[in-house]
């Protein structure tokens, strides 16, 4: 049995004030065997909110894999985002920009998809897919295969967001390499659904976080996912602060299943 939980779009800076120890106290409680943060640690990428998100890194239980987002660029210093854009990032998350943590049940790829010459569009590039592709050709039977990513594969026009670039041709791949499971953040929307492209491809599970600690809301609440998989089921568990509260509460458990490789994953009894 393996256990993931996935954090995302922290945003320091921004954080709600007395939200930061009950998620450490949690996600101790969880007892995962990989946290997930998948980008936006930082509201502007300067040197006291990396200085916090280092701080919440060290706390949380190892292995903690982690992937820039688009705030992790600094904004405020041109040259910076041009000529080191990952300067910041590195110093406190590590130099890989797409680590790889290889757990008994769990193959979990960071796929880095921000783009620093741009400031929100995400870009999903050849060679990171190849990089997963490699990655997930080396998993043990009956690991779950895990890619986690800033930018999500699909875009509601509804929120505003310009769509990844590469998005198609990259779900495309994901499939193709056998992923079963892909995480995202950046629109602050909680989501967990099956996902194929077109008809007759592999389904794959997109499971995105909101925002984890962030004031930034959007109208939904600070949450994360807790992912426990065993003997072929996939179990996301949504934590949620209620209204003021200042901790998580779980809410919305769904199930999945994947009874032929070739087709990918759906919902327990829907397949």
């Amino acid at each position: 049995m393996g256990r993931l939980l996935h954090l995302s779009d922290l945003h320091f800076g921004t954080e709600r004030a007395g939200l930061v120890k009950p998620l450490i106290a949690l996600a101790h409680r969880l007892r995962p065997d990989v946290v997930v943060i998948s980008g936006d640690l930082t509201q502007r990428a300067l040197p006291a909110q990396w200085a916090a998100a280092a701080k919440l890194m060290a706390a949380l239980p190892q292995p903690v894999l982690c992937i820039p987002g688009n705030h992790d660029v600094p904004l405020y210093n041109p040259l910076a985002r041009m000529l080191w854009p990952w300067h910041g990032y590195r110093r406190v998350a590590g130099p890989d920009l797409e680590p790889v943590v290889d757990a008994p049940d769990l193959l979990v790829v960071g796929v880095n998809t921000t783009d620093p010459y741009v400031w929100q569009r995400g870009t999903l590039r050849p060679a990171s897919l190849r990089h997963v592709a490699q990655v997930f050709a080396a998993a043990r039977p009956g690991q779950l295969r895990v890619a986690a990513l800033h930018h999500p594969l699909t875009t509601p026009a509804a929120t505003g967001k310009t769509p990844m670039k590469g998005a198609n041709a990259g779900a495309e791949a994901l499939a193709r390499a056998g992923a079963d499971v892909v995480l995202s953040g950046h629109l602050h929307l909680w989501a967990a659904a099956p996902f194929a492209l077109h008809k007759g491809a592999r389904s794959m599970l997109c499971v995105q976080a909101g925002t984890t600690l962030s004031s930034r809301l959007r109208g939904e609440d600070n949450d994360l996912n807790v992912i426990d998989f065993d003997q072929g089921l996939v179990t996301v568990t949504r934590w949620r602060t209620v209204g003021d509260a200042l901790d998580y509460t779980p809410d919305n458990v769904t199930r999945y299943q994947q009874d032929c490789a070739d087709t990918g994953w759906g919902r327990q009894g829907d397949i």
